[in-house]
């Protein structure tokens, strides 16, 4: 179903995807509300978080 959406993607991505923009995104980040990964200074966030983060806010 997700299949579409690539595995990894950037903050930026993941905020599109959202419909979230980028200052919120990273503070979602910062506070631990969204599942990420961290490389150096770049920071991932994994489909399924981003799956996740969408399945708990609609049963909310």
């Amino acid at each position: 179903m997700y299949d579409d959406i690539p595995l990894m993607l950037t903050v930026e991505e993941a905020g599109k995807l959202l419909h979230i923009g980028r200052n919120r995104m990273y503070d979602m980040v910062h506070d631990g509300r969204i599942l990420h990964i961290k490389n150096g200074k770049r920071i991932l966030i994994p489909r399924n978080a981003v799956v996740d983060f969408l399945t708990s806010y609609s049963k909310d």
